[in-house]
């Protein structure tokens, strides 16, 4: 058993060089659950297994109840047995005894290996689920194991294995057996029939990918991929920008004499790739990524529900070039800068303008200022349809006509777009607030399938859905699963629905810092004498003994608030001055009356009166408000 067992063991360990802690546990649970097997234990006994790697043996301990009668061996020890290692134990104790059957030998063997073997599977399972999910997204490599016309099976690191399907291969790329290959990993799922690991060499960011390694700007950020279309096996556009000043971009992916760029073209079978910069500027952007052909105006049409479309003029020599074969130059440049692209020529836009002349109203004073021009142009026009050939002056002449009229029609849309955009506005501010916070499962009279439908189109909240019936009704019946009948019964519950009347919050006014009927209005009449230096400058020389400084503001503050006692107007600086000399005033009046009582009541604290003074425009005077000594709880009124 222990040869067996011990060679069990080792052979597990060497061919799946996994953790030992791994196959430990995984060796615990077999032998236990052979145990269990073997003597046909319960699973609510306690069975514990000790292994000794060194010698290869086994001993298993089960738990068993002490009596004083065996009445079945699987679960009961008698007493004296169980004092062997127990001395202190009772009838009626649970101890651990060894209770290692003695055919525990080759079956054990056989069911355990089964058993650790199996546990090692799901354990080389996970380790390769864990290693592979982290590479979604990233570029790994293998070994073409299988193809067949559906597709092709590679093998990857950790004993793994990846599918790669026809459609995401590159058209007329052949496989063979033994071939290594470069993939971008799609997505990582764990099944039932094992990990499913999908491939793409037809993926945009496949091409993200092998830009990264291969300029060393994309990759330390230098340089930024804004965009990519691209038709696998044929053509691609990269819209690239730099993050720093100084710096080229398209350059920078081209690399020295192309150097760069080849490497990634040979990888993808001799794959076309045009490099273009990005342009905040939409005009200019749809204008490069047009290239390589050559353009003469871009106008912009931008719209609100539907795709933006924008208008390319190009020369009558380059219309084809900016079309591509079978249109796909212009299809990837739709694609690259998520506009629509109308390609057309001079002539053609010349002769369209000259329609939209005549029949627009209003573009009625255009086409009185464009008179001349036009009637030239239609002559050009019809020189060129008789096959004769226009000079470089008349093809300006032409470009420079279509130019002005695309320009004014542009300005037009902008002006409806802008003044739809203030309606669409207008009608959201006018939608209660509180619809906004409210989810659209809250609305009431609406059936729950419905809900779920309009909130996977994006309809989160009882506002968004007003909204939208309001503005574009349409939209909501071109949901999958909204007819006729339902529709009406959104219609009519965002047409009656009332929401409660918003709680009026109590608005408490801040009492203002002088009331008229509580603070009593002093005149202070001018100052004929000087009764108020005299008692401070008494104050002062008693004082002084305690405290010295604080004495000397406070002379300072009496003869600045008494020159400033003769001014007719008082500015905020002297009301502050004679504030401070009133409450000078007030103190020095207090110390008198506490010395008066004697040293024996002075130490208990000096009480000051204290109060304010306002200066009141409309009487062009001073308000000064007293307040009683502590303890008295209203104001004085004088």
């Amino acid at each position: 058993m222990k040869s067996e067992f011990a060679l069990a063991f080792n052979e597990v360990l060497e061919e799946r060089g996994l953790p030992r802690d791994v196959i430990l546990a995984a060796l615990e649970s077999a032998m236990i659950s052979a145990y269990r097997k073997a003597v046909g234990a319960s699973a609510a006994q306690d069975v514990q297994v000790v292994m000794d790697f060194d010698t290869g043996s086994v001993s298993v301990f089960a738990e068993k109840e002490v009596s004083d009668s065996i009445f079945d061996e699987r679960t009961e020890v008698l007493l004296e047995d169980a004092r062997k290692h127990y001395p202190d134990c009772e009838i009626g104790d649970l101890v651990m005894v060894e209770s290692t059957p003695k055919d525990f030998g080759r079956i054990a063997a056989s069911t355990a290996k089964q058993a650790i073997q199996q546990k090692i599977r799901d354990a080389e399972k996970q380790r390769q689920f864990e290693h592979f999910i982290k590479q979604v997204g990233e570029i790994t490599s293998g070994i073409v194991q299988a193809v067949n016309s559906r597709q092709a099976t590679i093998g990857l690191d950790m004993k793994a294995e990846g599918i790669m399907q026809k459609k995401d291969m590159i058209p007329n790329e052949r496989f063979r057996i033994h071939d290594r290959i470069r993939a971008y990993v799609v997505s990582v799922e764990d099944t039932t029939k094992g990990l499913q690991i999908e491939l793409s060499r037809g993926h945009r960011n496949f091409l993200r990918r092998l830009l990264e390694n291969e300029v060393p700007e994309i990759y330390h950020g230098i340089v930024e991929i804004r965009s990519i279309a691209r038709e696998p096996g044929q053509r691609a556009k990269v819209a690239v920008s730099a993050t720093q000043q100084g710096i080229d971009p398209v350059g920078a992916c081209v690399g020295q004499r192309g150097v760069r760029i080849q490497a990634i073209v040979r990888e993808l079978h001799d794959e076309k790739i045009d490099v273009i910069e990005w342009s905040p500027d939409a005009a200019v952007y749809i204008s490069k990524a047009i290239s390589p052909a050559r353009v003469s105006g871009v106008y912009l049409n931008p719209s609100i529900y539907e795709h933006k479309t924008a208008t390319v003029v190009v020369p009558e020599d380059q219309l084809s070039l900016a079309i591509g074969r079978e249109g796909q130059n212009a299809r990837l440049a739709a694609k690259l800068t998520g506009w629509r692209i109308d390609i057309m020529s001079v002539s053609e836009a010349a002769a369209k303008a000259l329609v939209k002349l005549r029949e627009d109203k209003s573009l009625a004073n255009l086409a009185q200022q464009e008179a001349e021009t036009m009637t030239r142009v239609e002559e050009l026009l019809q020189m060129k349809s008789d096959g004769r050939v226009l000079n470089m002056d008349d093809s300006a002449l032409i470009g420079r006509f279509v130019d002005r009229v695309e320009r004014r029609g542009e300005a037009d849309r902008k002006d409806e777009v802008d003044a739809h955009m203030a309606e669409l506005k207008a009608i959201r501010d006018g939608i209660d607030p509180r619809a906004f916070e409210m989810s659209i499962y809250d609305v009431p009279g609406i059936k729950e399938h419905i809900l779920v439908i309009l909130q996977e189109n994006h309809l989160e909240t009882f506002g968004d859905l007003i909204f939208t019936v309001q503005t574009n009704p349409d939209t909501i019946l071109g949901f999958n699963g909204i007819g006729p009948k339902n529709f009406e019964e959104i219609l009519d519950v965002v047409n009656t629905y009332e929401f409660p009347p918003m709680k009026v919050e109590e608005v408490v006014e801040v009492a203002k810092p002088v009331e008229e009927e509580a603070v009593a209005e002093v005149v202070i009449p001018e100052v004929e004498e000087n009764p108020v230096v005299e008692p401070v400058e008494e104050a002062v020389e008693e004082v002084t003994e305690e405290a010295a400084e604080p004495v000397l503001e406070e002379v300072e503050s009496v003869q600045v608030g008494v020159e400033a006692e003769g001014t007719e107007e008082k500015s905020f600086e002297e009301l502050f001055r004679l504030d401070t000399m009133r409450r000078d005033k007030a103190t020095t009046d207090d110390d008198e009356e506490l010395n008066q009582l004697g040293p024996s009541k002075k130490k208990k604290g000096k009480k000051r009166r204290g109060y304010t003074v306002e200066y009141d425009p409309d009487q062009d005077t001073d308000v000064v408000r007293y307040t009683h000594r502590k303890g008295e709880d209203d104001w004085e009124e004088w």
